[in-house]
């Protein structure tokens, strides 16, 4: 009988051995997928959203910063022709403060936009490009983020000085002779450039998942953007 028993149980260890392969090596479930790209956005988010918050962060950062709009390039260049260099200075610092300012609105709304990621819509953007994910963020807030940001820039340039600046800009230009005056809506522009600024800055992060195995911090990041490495 203790023979019998044994070879039983050696029959059902030789078993599980020849089995601890493809017990070891679980497919990634869609929720696994969800779950990766959900935690490689939020981190784009807390790491790279979060930088455009602070004091100048999107004025010292040259690839978000927000440069006058072309209609404004040639107010620029007059005001610095007649030596009023740091006034213009101060518009422009005051443009990209103006955007710092709104992004502090943008997480909650980033945050239920990657709660709604569905099974289906996971396994697509993982499979997409270096910035499929992005780009959904893109598809799925920016009305959103235009409608919050838009009011929080018309309040911060009162705020931070840049309507009296930009008013004094602009009138000081307008008094030059010969010239066409200007009266551009500064409040739609900003709005525009801090989503443009938002949607670059989380790209960044997506990408640097996407292609360096050592961006995958976690065991989750790492068993999921394996898939999109074969």
């Amino acid at each position: 009988m203790a023979s019998v028993l044994l070879m039983v149980s050696c029959a059902e260890l030789k078993n599980i051995a020849n089995n601890l392969p493809a017990i070891l090596e679980q497919p990634v479930s869609n929720l696994d997928i969800a779950n990766g790209l959900k935690a490689a956005l939020d981190k784009g988010i807390d790491k790279e959203v979060a930088k455009l918050t602070q004091k100048n962060g999107f004025y010292s950062n040259e690839l978000v910063r927000i440069a006058l709009p072309a209609e404004l390039k040639k107010v620029d260049e007059t005001l610095r022709r007649f030596g009023l260099g740091d006034l213009a200075d101060k518009g422009i610092k005051a443009l990209n403060a103006t955007a710092s300012d709104a992004v502090k609105t943008a997480t909650p709304i980033f945050v239920d936009a990657v709660k709604n990621i569905t099974f289906n819509d996971a396994r697509t953007i993982l499979m997409g490009d270096k910035k499929a994910a992005t780009t959904y963020l893109e598809n799925t807030t920016s009305d959103k983020l235009y409608a919050s940001f838009n009011p929080v820039i018309k309040k911060s340039f009162d705020k931070v000085g840049a309507d009296k600046i930009w008013t004094q800009l602009i009138t000081k230009y307008n008094q030059i002779p010969f010239i066409t005056k200007v009266n551009p809506d500064l409040t739609d522009y900003v709005t525009q450039q801090a989503l443009d600024g938002v949607y670059t800055m989380i790209a960044i992060e997506e990408q640097k998942i996407r292609t360096d195995i050592g961006e995958r911090s976690s065991a989750l990041l790492q068993k999921v953007f394996a898939l999109q490495d074969k």
